[in-house]
Formats: C-alpha cells, sequence, structure tokens
C-alpha cells in the first residue's frame, strides 16, 4: 500500500508540514510499503523557486526517504486534460452508478435519490460563469470550517436554458469548469477518526475541477494523481476530511469513465494483489491540525516554525522528528509528556494509530515551550 509526500513548493516547510509528512512515512514504512514523492506545484503562480528542491533536501537530511523519481505536478497537465475530458463524457447518473461506500467491505451506503428525475440529463462537467462576489452573495458558509458550498447558479442555467449557456460559450465568456455532485451519501473510514459521512450535494456542493484561467484544481488533480500512482495509504490534515468524500466520488467517476493510470511513469501496482483501480482498499488518516497560541492554523509567514530558522539555530534533525512525534502521540499524553529528540527510525519502532487517535483534539503549539524546547 504505497504512501505518498505530497507538499507544495510555496516556500520553505515549517512544523505543521514535517508532523504531516512524518504521519504520512510512518503510515507506510510500518507497514512495510512504498513511499513516494508528489511535488504539488500546478498552481504555479503559488510556487517559489527553488522551494521543491529544498524540501526534498530537507526530508532527506530528516530521515524521511522515498522510493523512485519525485513526481511534479506541473509536468502532468496532459494527464488532467485527458481525465478532464473522460468526466465531460459523463452525466451524473452515469458517475456514480450507486450509491458507494469506502469501508473495507465496500458495502452500499445510505443516499438520497432526490436528484434521480434530472440525473440522466446533468451534465458531470459544466461551465460556471460566476464571479466570487456572485458565489458570496448566494451562499451561507457552513458553520465551523468556513466551507461554502456553490448555490448550484450555473447549473440551474444549463438545465433550464441550456442555449444562452451554450452562447455564453460561444462568446468566450469567462468561466470555470464544475463537477456535479449527486445528492448521496459518501461512507469512509478514517484511521484517527473514525467513520466519517458527507451528503456530496449538501455538504460538498459543485467544486471547480478547473479554474477560469485554465489551472486545474487541487480536487481533480490530487485524485487523478493518486489514481494514476497506485496510492492507497493517504495522510494529511484533518482539514481535508470533507475533501476526501468528494475525491472518492471523483475517483469512482473517473474509473466509470474508463481513465486508465498512465504508462510507464508511474504503472499501478496494488499491493493486495488486485488487477483493477476500483479493487483497491484505500486506508485514510487525517492527523489533527497543529494551531498556534492563538488557536489559528500554522502558516508558512509564522517564520519561527519554519525550518530555515530551525536549522540556522542549531536544531538537529532529532530534535525535529521527536517534536512531530510528540505531537502526534507517540511519546505519551501531550499534556503530561515533553518533546524528546528522537529518529525516524525510533519514531518508526514507536508508532501506531491507536497512540495518535487516542487525542483528535488539534494540537497547540506553546510558543514559549517551542523556543525553550530548540533553543531558540
Amino acid at each position: 500500500m504505497p504512501g505518498r509526500f505530497a507538499p507544495t513548493p510555496s516556500g520553505r516547510m515549517h512544523i505543521g508540514n514535517i508532523y504531516a509528512m512524518l504521519g504520512a512515512w510512518l503510515s507506510a514504512r510500518s507497514r512495510g510499503d512504498g513511499m513516494l514523492l508528489r511535488i504539488e506545484d500546478i498552481d504555479e503562480p503559488r510556487v517559489v523557486p527553488g522551494a521543491a528542491k529544498l524540501m526534498m533536501d530537507d526530508l532527506h537530511w530528516l530521515g524521511l526517504d522515498w522510493d523512485g523519481d519525485p513526481v511534479f505536478q506541473s509536468a502532468r497537465h496532459d494527464l488532467y486534460r485527458e481525465a478532464l475530458h473522460c468526466l465531460e463524457n459523463l452525466t451524473i447518473d452515469d458517475a456514480y452508478d450507486s450509491p458507494f461506500d469506502e469501508r473495507n467491505d465496500h458495502t452500499p451506503a445510505v443516499g438520497s435519490a432526490a436528484n434521480n428525475a434530472i440525473a440522466g440529463t446533468t451534465p458531470l462537467i459544466y461551465p460556471c460563469f460566476c464571479s466570487r462576489a456572485d458565489i458570496r452573495a448566494a451562499s451561507a458558509p457552513q458553520e465551523g470550517d468556513r466551507f461554502t458550498v456553490y448555490p448550484g447558479t450555473c447549473r440551474r442555467l444549463i438545465a433550464s436554458e441550456p442555449q444562452r449557456a451554450k452562447q455564453r460559450l460561444a462568446n468566450n465568456d469567462r468561466h470555470s469548469m464544475r463537477i456535479a455532485t449527486a445528492d448521496t451519501t459518501i461512507t469512509f473510514h478514517d484511521e484517527v477518526f473514525g467513520t466519517q459521512q458527507y451528503n456530496l450535494a449538501h455538504d460538498i456542493g459543485d467544486i471547480i475541477v478547473r479554474r477560469s484561467d485554465g489551472i486545474y484544481s487541487y480536487q481533480l488533480a490530487v485524485t487523478v494523481d493518486d489514481l494514476d500512482m497506485g496510492i492507497t495509504d493517504i495522510v494529511r490534515g484533518r482539514d481535508l476530511l470533507r475533501s476526501n468524500a468528494l475525491q472518492i466520488y471523483i475517483r469512482k467517476a473517473l474509473i466509470n469513465a474508463g481513465f486508465k493510470p498512465s504508462e510507464p511513469t508511474q504503472p499501478f501496482h496494488p499491493a493486495d494483489g488486485s488487477n483493477k483501480p476500483d479493487d483497491v482498499t484505500i486506508s485514510y488518516a487525517h492527523l489533527p491540525l497543529i494551531d498556534n497560541a492563538a488557536g489559528q492554523r500554522l502558516a508558512k509567514r509564522e517564520r519561527s516554525l519554519d525550518l530555515g530558522i530551525l536549522t540556522a539555530h542549531g536544531a538537529t534533525a532529532q530534535q525535529i522528528i521527536g517534536y512531530c512525534a510528540w505531537l502526534l502521540g507517540l511519546q505519551g499524553d501531550l499534556k503530561h509528556t515533553k518533546p524528546q529528540p528522537m529518529s525516524a527510525d525510533e519514531a518508526l519502532g514507536v508508532f501506531s494509530w491507536d497512540a495518535v487517535r487516542a487525542n483528535t483534539s488539534d494540537r497547540t503549539l506553546d510558543q514559549g515551550e517551542f523556543n525553550a524546547y530548540f533553543g531558540l
């Protein structure tokens, strides 16, 4: 079950990034599985020159190795174009031909059929002419994570006035492309947070898969990449739990559309002996987030936490790995223990998901204690 590192080269890695990458590495290596590296640089305006090489050098220095050559999303535009073309041939009914449950037994999930009356005529991929201001004006953010569900303005336009939509396309009106979501509940098991359920239409809505500037979205690119690269062990932050349900939906649609993993870049070799992409069992683990003292998620602008600052002050790889292992809960209860230096191999020796799931609360980083540990 190969896992993956999937960093975005928008700046130097910080403790939050390394914590997530350590979790991914431990998950794959604890099973004796492969680890792949994918540089998620598809959003080129955000890319910082030289950041990808620094990330790879830092991972090597930390003892977090990977197998094979790194994959760069910026070199895979043709693959994303092919995937989107496959999806464009489907209706919403074709995409998710039956309710689906991503548990290990692949048993049916409970889903609503409220959209069945129009499902057969609703294209899976459709143009959206709405501006961000239009969407904000027509939407109410979901409580808690400020996730905004698209109100479906252009989906209704396609259904009620298809000629008007075609005319706008003929006029070269600026537009993005969205994927239509079904009124179906996606259920999956998470190693940390347990059973998760999201209704695609109500909790997620129709998501952009290609932006109006031509850039393919994170949601499409990461799903295509994980399918294409044979990734079956996915570890990342809990803020992507909702996205995980969407990516399960997109993955199923791609398989139904006949999308094939590429050759020979990263041939599909499932570890469990299956011979089709939809036969595999995928392990999902979403980690508690790391917050600063103000309760805000760590960001790359918090320079005191990035690897460049830490190494400039003499921090060792063992100190950094030890701190991240402590955040994962591998050194005991976070409230009653202090972080201790350890190597990646030593962390591997004590790793278990039981230790991580013992405390699913977001971690709060105390800046004073952090500074004291690293001697800042």
